[in-house]
């Protein structure tokens, strides 16, 4: 018995980097998994279907900052699936941004990062939140950063967003729980994702000593690291949880 059996989870940002991994982890726990991205995540649903089934995962190619396409992928995932128990908000724009001081960030990459990374989260919660209080129940997972706690230079889009996105997570645990919906964030530290790896060397060569050094825990963080918080926000474990952020980025962050 996995500890999502029964449970169908909507994962946005699965197609790549640390959402492959949580698309993988939610699948191998039992949860029937729909795949959104605006990268093709085909490659990913077919390598999830050859282990779990063909019913058990479907993937869509779509944009969580286009209210007209956050609202087909909720219908085409309920339809496939009948229901959603689980939403994973994990779509962000991190990898391919470039270190910038905030007197150079161009005003329409700013719009662009607060598009995917805020009002992403914001349009998916909104369509799916209606499925969930129809069925009183459901689990919301935001992913914010461990930057939010301490915040760091060169990166004011991105941490701007995701403070928003916590601070957007205690407001809506607080609508959302008489509907029986536990709505939490998962803050990670800086993870040796693959696209981390692949986008942005620069960024690497640049952060991943100094997150070491401020870990309790020292060594690099990986998105393996992330899957036990994530699976336990998303099962029956957490259900007297809302509200909250967990950070897993090895003792860096103190909540």
């Amino acid at each position: 018995m996995g500890r999502l059996d029964n449970r169908v989870a909507l994962l946005t940002g699965g197609a790549k980097g640390i959402g492959r991994h949580y698309a993988q982890a939610l699948a191998a726990n039992g949860a029937r998994l729909m795949i959104a991205d605006v990268a093709d995540g085909k490659d990913v649903a077919a390598a999830i279907a050859r282990e779990h089934g063909a019913n058990s995962v479907a993937s869509c190619v779509s944009d969580v900052s286009d209210e007209g396409a956050v609202k087909r992928l909720v219908a085409e995932t309920t339809e496939r699936f009948g229901k959603i128990d689980i939403l994973v908000n994990n779509a962000a724009l991190f990898a391919p941004l470039a270190e910038q001081k905030v007197t150079e960030i161009d005003p329409a990459l700013w719009d662009r990062v607060m598009a995917v990374n805020v009002r992403g989260v914001f349009l998916m919660t909104r369509h799916v939140a209606p499925h969930m209080i129809a069925q009183k129940y459901g689990k919301i997972i935001n992913i914010s950063s461990g930057t939010v706690a301490r915040g760091i230079p060169n990166f004011a889009h991105y941490v701007t967003s995701k403070g928003a996105v916590t601070a957007f997570t205690r407001a809506v645990s607080r609508e959302l729980g008489e509907h029986n919906i536990c709505v939490n964030n998962l803050a990670p530290g800086f993870t040796l994702s693959d696209s981390v790896i692949a986008e942005n060397p620069g960024h690497l060569a640049h952060s991943q000593a100094p997150s070491i050094a401020r870990r309790a825990l020292k060594r690099d963080e990986y998105p393996q690291d992330l899957l036990g918080a994530l699976i336990f926000l998303a099962s029956a474990d957490s259900d007297f949880i809302t509200g909250q952020t967990i950070a897993v980025d090895g003792g860096a962050t103190n909540t």
